[in-house]
């Protein structure tokens, strides 16, 4: 079967998954009886459409060397955004725009109108979510499509299709852990050499780890978001971004990270969802378990009613390692159409 592709985002994330799609499409297809097909590609303000397929490495060199995916030979056009659906059939739509976390767009707008038209969605964006989980799962149900969203929280790391699918005899009691990759680095090196926040903040912008305006996860605005998904997706609990308590990290300083390093803790930015707690704050953790790790490493730990805690670990972010989690929400919706 033909799996004909609209990928809307063609940032980090978008040619993540174009360089996936272009390694891994003859194994999905010899392993899934699935072709691939990106019939539909999208950045800020123009795109590349062809219903017979687009080359996933000349979207990625069209963007790299001319700026704009209307430069795409023959096929680029200036049609963007919601416009894209209507130009070209197809059967899912990949969705990885940047997160809006106060109006929740373009996403909410994109995947709304992919389910009205009975379409599959993969979505690595955390804004329509945050906000407006209930409806988004209410409107994929009404209207019998697919709805995935692995690459929402964590990255590569995966959590909800492992409490859905691997721990599904289990009742999820709670979720604790790192789930923001920036602060985690910048918390570990701060640990590792003593230095001042400022200083380690400016060396992350420097090395493309944080983002130039780094406020939506250094004040835990990133992982709230998160906490969210994890609280409606898992636990059942229906809240939005408003309904978790925030503090972030700018204002730890290296005498607090010495002081808790002399008595055998790490701080590290932590996310708890329970039925009745959502909390993005710093906090100690002990050394050497299981909340120890550095670098851009998320983790967390999923406490069960059966299987008691389990924990998981992975890389937080990074252009194929989310694809990855992507691609894999994609084949999940493979194997039910077989």
């Amino acid at each position: 079967m033909e799996c004909k592709i609209i990928l809307m985002g063609f940032g980090s994330v978008g040619q993540g998954i174009a360089n996936v799609i272009a390694m891994k499409k003859d194994i999905i297809k010899d392993n899934y009886d699935a072709e691939l097909k990106l019939v539909a590609v999208a950045d800020s303000s123009s795109s590349a459409i062809c219903q017979e397929g687009l080359d996933e490495q000349l979207l990625i060199d069209t963007k790299k060397n001319k700026g704009k995916l209307s430069n795409y030979p023959e096929y680029g056009s200036d049609i963007s955004g919601i416009d894209v659906l209507d130009a070209v059939e197809y059967d899912c739509l990949i969705e990885c725009t940047p997160t809006n976390k106060e109006t929740g767009e373009p996403a909410y707008s994109l995947t709304m109108k992919a389910f009205e038209a009975r379409k599959d969605v993969v979505t690595s964006n955390k804004g329509h979510l945050a906000l407006r989980f209930k409806d988004v799962i209410d409107a994929a149900e009404k209207n019998n499509v697919q709805f995935r969203y692995e690459a929402t929280v964590g990255g590569a790391m995966p959590i909800i299709n492992c409490a859905k699918d691997t721990l599904s005899s289990c009742k999820i009691e709670s979720i604790t852990g790192i789930l923001n990759g920036t602060t985690n680095y910048i918390l570990s090196r701060m640990t590792a050499e003593g230095s001042s926040y400022e200083d380690i903040l400016k060396e992350s912008q420097e090395l493309g780890i944080a983002e130039t305006d780094p406020t939506a996860d250094v004040e835990g605005e990133d992982a709230a978001c998160k906490t969210v998904i994890l609280a409606n997706s898992l636990l059942g609990v229906d809240a939005t971004y408003t309904d978790v308590e925030v503090i972030g990290i700018s204002n730890i300083t290296s005498e607090a990270i010495e002081l808790a390093k002399d008595a055998g803790y790490l701080i590290k930015l932590i996310g708890e969802v329970t039925p009745t707690t959502l909390k993005v704050s710093p906090r100690l953790v002990k050394k050497g378990s299981a909340y120890d790790v550095s670098g851009t490493l998320n983790m967390a730990t999923i406490k069960t009613d059966l299987a008691d805690e389990i924990t998981v670990v992975g890389k937080g972010a990074g252009s194929i390692e989310t694809a990855s989690a992507m691609i894999t929400d994609l084949i999940s919706i493979l194997k039910l159409k077989k």
